[in-house]
């Protein structure tokens, strides 16, 4: 494995529990992910995953049990709750860091062996048998890329009211507004246009609070914020993530916009479906064994890059057909449990809703 973050960690876990023996190389010291700001939205069938390879105990994650989804000054909403999936959360919030934590101690306890300060060419590690590149991003000659002219601020935010375990999708003409139950606040992923960042970014806590209220509508009240870090949004992925002894996965295959936060839950269903493709295989590299994998996960992959891509361009405008329609299809939705059930276990289960 070339890269010692979260994707990196857990896919050598799950090889571990499959049998395989791998090795993780990472340019950075080891512990660099515990670093890392970022609040992660997992899925239920994340959950499960992490639960497997034993990187599941002891990480502080506040559970989903409903989610509303709407639009900015148009009719129209959705909720998906939990109770109506038979499951006991849809969703999970927790920093990237406490993942990181819980990784790094399981892959201590397994034995496998992690190689820090040690940075790996773009020719992979020849005595290797396969080279799992899990950092960074896409390569630029290897990227698909959509700009969405989009930045989010992220941030945690307090609330007068208790959170219950509701989270919220609103869709606004800027970009989505996305609030996660996390402890007894709300992590939030503020999205705004491009050209909009700047601005956003130089307001006082003050300032960007009023903005936040103003934006998500009255209601929460918003009693107070925490600092903020952002960044550019859009679409990278790979077309082809396997090569002759080489496989891509988590960044390195797809960066995605973080509507609807499927980007890490896709990559925990590739990490598992490798490792159970290449269990018991003499040869791990084999690329028979590689095209199987990557056939098994086209779909999935296919219809989640889809979906959030989908999203993103159908809600980010205000043109009002189009806006009218959005709220007819979210009201029917809502009308329709067949159809709120699909879309709620594809969001937890992926492509194949196991």
């Amino acid at each position: 494995m070339v890269g010692g973050g979260p994707a990196g960690m857990a896919l050598a876990l799950a090889l571990h529990k499959h049998g395989i023996v791998a090795e993780i190389f990472d340019a950075r010291e080891r512990g660099a992910a515990k670093n890392d700001k970022r609040i992660l939205a997992l899925s239920a069938g994340s959950r499960q995953i992490l639960e497997r390879i034993g990187a599941w105990h002891g990480i502080p994650a506040t559970a989903i049990d409903t989610i509303h989804v709407s639009q900015q000054g148009r009719l129209g909403r959705t909720r998906l709750a939990a109770g109506d999936e038979g499951v006991p959360a849809l969703g999970y919030v927790l920093a990237a860091s406490e993942l990181a934590a819980v990784l790094d101690i399981a892959v201590a306890a397994a034995g496998i062996v992690y190689r820090e300060k040690e940075k790996v060419g773009a020719g992979g590690t020849a005595s290797y048998a396969l080279t799992a590149w899990a950092e960074g991003a896409v390569a630029d000659a290897d990227a698909i890329v959509r700009d969405y002219g989009q930045y989010a601020v992220l941030c945690t935010a307090t609330t007068r009211e208790p959170h219950r375990h509701v989270a919220w999708e609103r869709f606004t003409p800027d970009g989505p507004l996305a609030l996660l139950p996390f402890g007894n606040e709300y992590a939030v992923v503020f999205t705004c246009a491009a050209e909009q960042s700047s601005q956003l970014a130089a307001l006082d806590d003050t300032a960007f609070l009023a903005r936040l209220q103003t934006q998500f509508g009255k209601r929460l009240a918003f009693t107070a914020v925490g600092p903020r870090v952002g960044y550019a949004l859009g679409l990278r992925y790979r077309e082809h993530v396997v090569a002759e002894r080489q496989v891509w996965i988590g960044n390195a295959a797809q960066t995605l916009h973080p509507v609807a936060g499927q980007g890490f839950n896709l990559a925990l269903r590739d990490i598992w479906e490798l490792a159970r493709t290449l269990a018991d295989a003499p040869d791990p590299g084999d690329a028979v064994l590689l095209a199987r994998y990557a056939a098994s996960r086209r779909l999935d992959r296919r219809a989640v890059i889809g979906f959030t891509d989908g999203l993103v361009r159908a809600f980010s405008n205000d043109f009002p057909p189009l806006a009218h329609a959005r709220g007819a299809g979210l009201l029917a939705l809502d009308l329709l449990p067949p159809a709120r059930s699909f879309v709620a276990r594809r969001m937890m289960f992926g492509a194949r809703a196991w």
